[in-house]
């Protein structure tokens, strides 16, 4: 026998007796630690919607190789992810502080941390005003005017114009409300000292008329729950005639500007060679909305949408790189 130390009696549950006391073994402990963690992280993710942060610097970087012609430096590449990611990841947790009352009623929200009392409102409101305002600093602190600008215009579109006024009071809150999308990739142009360049223009209004077809597809899925909050989405309130109107229009304009980039002097025909087929699929996707308006069709045109986004932002990203850069 060890003289001075008690011996460890190991029960059927892993535990082990010291001195009569019962306790865990320390892994056991550290797993505890670790699902806090991946818990707490990602109440985060959801509470500053970090997907959608994620494309909204995806499309501001875009806009910045637009505006740099692909030289952009990587001072000004980190300016934008930090500034952007504050001030979009901000915007969103304030949009969940307006909207947790709604979002109580509806099933694709009801999980997110404030319904569920996860977090404080005050202090997510505290968090997520200073981060706006933080970002819009930060960017004008180092000289870059019109990035702070475009910045806080981007985040007042959003949570001013789109949430608080437009959303429960117009079916064109989608349609004003994707100008925040469009403000984010003009603040790419601007940390590129090129916020005016027609590439960046352009890619602002491709922006712009997606947005609507995006999330008029999405409200289609959930017509249900928007009907029953009373949030006047065009799916919602207007006839099949005259919503799949409006939302093939935006379809078609989407994919004309996403055309028209190639003429952009960075981009061109290797530009068409995905985004061309991109394009085609896009709009055969959102056409046949006409045969099938249905929720799972109105899926496959939500999933279509943002793929076809993608396809178009990481062809500008490496074209102008590999013609630019």
């Amino acid at each position: 026998m060890h003289r001075g130390r008690a011996p460890r009696i190991y029960g059927r549950d892993d535990t082990y007796m010291t001195s009569g006391v019962r306790t865990q073994p320390a892994t056991a402990s550290t797993a505890g630690r670790l699902a806090a963690l991946r818990e707490r992280l990602a109440m985060l993710a959801v509470l500053f919607k970090l997907r959608v942060v994620t494309l909204l610097l995806f499309a501001a970087l875009g806009g910045a190789m637009l505006g740099s012609g692909g030289a952009l430096s990587w001072g000004a590449f980190g300016l934008l992810m930090l500034t952007g990611g504050m001030s979009a990841a901000g915007a969103s947790a304030l949009n969940q502080v307006i909207e947790r009352d709604r979002d109580h009623n509806m099933t694709r929200t009801r999980r997110r941390p404030l319904v569920t009392g996860q977090i404080s409102p005050r202090a997510v409101l505290l968090v997520g005003g200073g981060m706006v305002l933080l970002a819009s600093g930060i960017a004008w602190a180092v000289g870059n005017p019109a990035l702070a600008i475009w910045l806080g215009f981007g985040a007042l579109i959003y949570v001013g114009v789109y949430t608080i006024w437009l959303k429960p009071r117009s079916p064109l809150n989608v349609v004003i409300g994707g100008a925040a999308g469009s403000a984010a990739i003009i603040s790419g142009g601007a940390a590129a000292g090129a916020w005016n360049d027609p590439g960046v223009i352009g890619l602002a209004l491709l922006l712009f008329t997606w947005s609507p077809i995006h999330f008029w597809s999405l409200a289609l899925v959930y017509r249900e729950d928007y009907r029953r909050t009373g949030l006047p989405m065009l799916p919602v309130v207007a006839s099949q005639d005259r919503a799949l109107f409006w939302m093939l229009a935006h379809a078609l304009a989407t994919g004309l500007f996403g055309l028209l980039l190639a003429l952009h002097p960075a981009l061109g025909w290797a530009y068409l060679l995905p985004v061309g087929p991109a394009t085609l699929w896009m709009l055969r996707e959102s056409a046949r909305l006409r045969r099938d308006y249905s929720g799972k069709r109105a899926l496959r045109v939500f999933t279509v949408s943002n793929v076809y986004l993608s396809i178009v932002l990481l062809a500008i990203v490496v074209v102008t790189l590999v013609v630019g850069g």
